[in-house]
């Protein structure tokens, strides 16, 4: 398999003074590449994705969505800062807007496949993962009930940050990926609509504020209370391949990641074998000596 490496060498010069939102996405790059080139994730793109696996997931992402909404409203309820407030209280109506593209999939297939689907259980861990930690049922934390002070409350509004932070710079990193691959004007993926809702300008710009905010409310937090946020962002990201893996897609495909080969931009790396599998270990020099061993005697003359 070829991969372009464009994207993740960007990612990675990244300064880390930036932020913890964004120190955290370098840090667990292998999660995100995974979920990037996941099977459905790769389908999607190609715009060869069966249309009842497509269904499936939307049906699985709608309650997953409304989870999400649910979070964000009891993260504004620990908030004790009005900005803050104020900010999630945004970033929970960029979802019911999100909500809203799901309806136009339900328009147009004349079905709801929401209400037809039975929940998987990668989405009844990511949705119980989610809705936990933003009601304080963090590891080390107190329960709701026993928050005395506003700063204790605060903390879980991080918290619940922590937990949420990487499904949004996820989506947004995907939604730009998968523009990428797409002619200007091309109208003939079955998936542009959702590739240019998560590539939007809107949808980037609620990825890097629900980052902004996480910087924010982990200002004054402790080193163990930062260690435990990023427990919480490595914990979501590995539920989000989870959930992508869970689709049930029954399908072979091969799907070119790159239209071009810029030579002056584009740096590919082969890491594939005969059997198209991939492997961690370089075989070059053992294919090299197989290959002089075996060649004609003939061949070997030639200077």
């Amino acid at each position: 398999m070829a991969t372009p490496t464009t994207s993740t060498s960007k990612a990675s010069s990244i300064d880390n003074a930036e932020g913890i939102a964004r120190r955290f996405w370098i840090k667990f790059r292998k999660e995100w590449v995974c979920a990037m080139y996941s099977p459905f994730a790769v389908c999607l793109a190609s715009g060869n994705l069966r249309i009842e696996t497509f269904r499936h997931y939307i049906a699985q992402d709608f309650h997953f969505l409304k989870a999400f909404a649910q979070a964000y409203e009891l993260a504004e309820e620990c908030a004790d800062d009005d900005d803050a407030k104020l900010a999630i209280c945004e970033l929970r109506k960029s979802v019911l807007e999100e909500l809203k593209m799901h309806d136009s999939f339900v328009q147009e297939w004349g079905t709801d496949a929401a209400k037809e689907a039975t929940l998987n259980p990668a989405t009844i861990k990511y949705t119980d993962f989610l809705l936990a930690t933003a009601s304080g049922k963090v590891e080390g934390v107190k329960g709701p009930g026993k928050l005395a002070t506003p700063f204790e409350k605060t903390k879980v509004a991080a918290y619940t940050l922590g937990a949420m932070t990487p499904c949004m710079r996820l989506y947004a990193f995907l939604g730009k990926e998968f523009q990428a691959l797409l002619d200007a004007g091309e109208d003939s993926q079955p998936y542009k609509k959702w590739i240019d809702n998560y590539s939007s300008e809107g949808f980037q710009a609620s990825a890097l504020q629900t980052e902004d905010l996480l910087d924010k409310l982990s200002v004054s937090l402790t080193g163990e209370e930062l260690d435990i946020i990023e427990k919480l962002y490595h914990q979501a990201m590995k539920l989000e391949i989870e959930f992508f893996s869970a689709q049930p897609l029954v399908q072979h495909t091969v799907v070119p990641l790159i239209k071009e080969h810029n030579r002056a931009e584009d740096h590919l790396l082969i890491f594939s074998d005969f059997d198209l599998t991939c492997t961690v270990l370089d075989s070059s020099a053992i294919l090299a000596e197989i290959a002089i061993i075996t060649a004609p005697k003939s061949d070997q003359s030639q200077p």
